[in-house]
C-alpha cells in the first residue's frame, strides 16, 4: 500500500475552473472520504489521482514519487466505479481475472486457442486462477464464479468490482460512489464489508461520496469539498463537533444545523432575538449562532417559539417550531417521550445547550458556555 499526496491541484474544463489549488495528504493504510455535493470536483480529483485526467497545475505523489505525468497503467491504482464497469459477456471469474491477464499474458497468449498452446501460458493461467479463487473466497463469491453480471444482484456486482480491484494488489483503492446504485439495506451491508476489507488488508482507500452518513460511518478522516476547494479535513466526529466554517456546519447533519442571526451584548453575552443566552463570545460584527437540532432543550426559559409540526420517528421526534419574534423555523430533536402530549400550535421555550458561533465571513469563533455545572456527590 502507499501514501498519497496531492499538492495544489488545479483543473479547468475550457474556461471553467473546477479545482482551485487542492492539497491533501493521505497516510499509508488510511481511509479518506472526499465528501461534497455533486459538481464540487471530488470525482475529478479522484480521476486526476488515477491518471485518467490530467491536471493544469500541481503535483501528484505516491509514496513520495512524482507520478503527475505518468499514465494510469503505471500508477498501480485500482479504481471502483459507480457503475461497477463489469464486462457483461464475461463470467465473474473472467471479470476478476481480466486485469491479471492483461498484465501477465502477451497479446498472443490471450488468444483463445493459439494462446493456450504457447510456452508458459498454462503456468501463468494456473497462477491467475489460484489468485482469483483466493480473492473470490475472501468476498464470498466462490459460488458465483461461473455467472455473468446480468445474473447477479447489485450487491454481488459491487463485490465483483471490489474483487477485480483487489486481485491486482494495488498501491491504493480509489472508489467513486461505489454504493450509490444499491438500495438502503444493501448500502448498509456493503459499507460494513468495505470497511472490514480495508481493515483486513491495511489498504489505503480514497472514497468519493455525496452521502454524509457513508463518509462519517466509514472513513478515518473526511475531506469536505465545495466548489472545487477543500474546506476542512478531520476525523468524522471532529468535523461534526467543531466545524471550521459555516459551510461545513451547514453541510453536515440531518436535519441540518439551525443558523440564527445573533449579536454580542454587554459583557460578551450572546443574544438571539433579544434573548440573552448562556454563552459568551468576543466582539464580532454580524455573528450567527449555529445550533444543531439535538443542541436545543425544551425549557422554562429561553427562546419563545410555537410548535408548527412534529415528525415522530420511533425512538425520537423532530419538532418544527417558529421562533416568536422573527417567525424563523427551527428544528429540535428530542426523545420520543418528550414529544408526548405536544401538539401543533403549542407555545414552547427553547434553550440552546450546545452551539457554534460564526463571524460575518462564516469562520468559526470561540464560544464559551456559562451553563450551571451539575452538582457532584
Amino acid at each position: 500500500m502507499a501514501s498519497v499526496s496531492l499538492e495544489s491541484i488545479g483543473k479547468r474544463f475550457g474556461s471553467t475552473p473546477v479545482l482551485h489549488g487542492v492539497s491533501l495528504e493521505v497516510a499509508d493504510g488510511e481511509f479518506l472520504a472526499l465528501l461534497g455535493p455533486s459538481g464540487c470536483g471530488k470525482s475529478t480529483l479522484l480521476r486526476i489521482l488515477a491518471g485518467l485526467e490530467g491536471c493544469d497545475a500541481g503535483t501528484v505523489r505516491l509514496d513520495g514519487r512524482d507520478v503527475t505525468e505518468l499514465p494510469a497503467k503505471t500508477r498501480n491504482l485500482a479504481m471502483v466505479f459507480q457503475s461497477y464497469a463489469l464486462y457483461p459477456h464475461m463470467t465473474v471469474r473472467g471479470n476478476i481475472a481480466a486485469p491479471l491477464e492483461l498484465r501477465r499474458l502477451s497479446a498472443l497468449q490471450r488468444l483463445p486457442l493459439l494462446g493456450r498452446a504457447l510456452p508458459g501460458t498454462r503456468a501463468i493461467r494456473a497462477g491467475i486462477a489460484a489468485e482469483v479463487a483466493q480473492v473470490a473466497d475472501s468476498l464470498g463469491l466462490s459460488a458465483l464464479l461461473d455467472r455473468r453480471p446480468a445474473q447477479l444482484s447489485g450487491g454481488q456486482r459491487q463485490r465483483v468490482a471490489l474483487a477485480r480491484a483487489m486481485v491486482r494488489q494495488p498501491a491504493a483503492f480509489l472508489m467513486d460512489e461505489p454504493l450509490s446504485n444499491l438500495d438502503a439495506r444493501l448500502r448498509g451491508e456493503a459499507r460494513e464489508e468495505i470497511v472490514a476489507l480495508q481493515r483486513r488488508l491495511g489498504a489505503t482507500v480514497i472514497y468519493v461520496t455525496h452521502d454524509q452518513a457513508e463518509a462519517m460511518a466509514m472513513a478515518d478522516r473526511v475531506a469536505v469539498m465545495q466548489a472545487g476547494r477543500v474546506l476542512q479535513v478531520a476525523p468524522p466526529q471532529a468535523l461534526y463537533d467543531a466545524p471550521a466554517s459555516l459551510e461545513v456546519a451547514r453541510f453536515l447533519g440531518s436535519p441540518p444545523m439551525n443558523i440564527l442571526p445573533a449579536r454580542i451584548g454587554l459583557g460578551g453575552r450572546v443574544e438571539v432575538e433579544g434573548v440573552a443566552l448562556p454563552f459568551h463570545a468576543p466582539p464580532c460584527r454580524a455573528p450567527r449562532l449555529g445550533v444543531r437540532p439535538e443542541g436545543f432543550a425544551l425549557a422554562d426559559g429561553g427562546l419563545p417559539a410555537r410548535l408548527a409540526r412534529i415528525e415522530r420517528l420511533g425512538a425520537e421526534a423532530i419538532l418544527h417550531a417558529a421562533l416568536g419574534a422573527s417567525g424563523a423555523v427551527v428544528t429540535v430533536r428530542v426523545a420520543a417521550e418528550q414529544a408526548t402530549g405536544l401538539a401543533p400550535g403549542q407555545a414552547l421555550h427553547l434553550m440552546p445547550r450546545a452551539a457554534h458561533l460564526f463571524d460575518e465571513e462564516g469562520l468559526r469563533l470561540p464560544l464559551h458556555a456559562t451553563l450551571p455545572q451539575p452538582a457532584h456527590d
